[in-house]
């Protein structure tokens, strides 16, 4: 008789009934499912953002060289137009 009372009551507790363990093993599975779907979804976002850095920081690479050959192209432009004028003025002592 004791033995069927215990089965009977088995997972009431003081203050309520306690949930069976399978179906807390259940909860719990499916907890730790939906947690680790938002910790792939991090990892996602975290990946996209360290590609997305990664690409910056490429870019900001070809951007820094096309300025530094810019700037030597600049410079040679300037040469070449300082003799051109020399040029200009020499003729107009020599005129052919």
């Amino acid at each position: 008789m004791r033995n069927s009372r215990v089965a009977l009551f088995d997972g009431i507790e003081e203050g309520g009934i306690r949930a069976s363990s399978s179906y807390s093993h259940e909860i719990d599975e499916h907890e730790n499912e939906r947690a680790m779907e938002g910790l792939q979804d991090r990892v996602n976002l975290l990946k996209r953002v360290s590609d997305i850095h990664e690409e910056v920081d490429s870019h900001n690479r070809m951007l820094d060289r096309m300025g530094n050959d810019m700037d030597a192209s600049r410079g040679i432009l300037s040469g070449t137009m300082d003799k051109f004028k020399m040029v200009c003025k020499l003729d107009n002592f020599f005129p052919l």
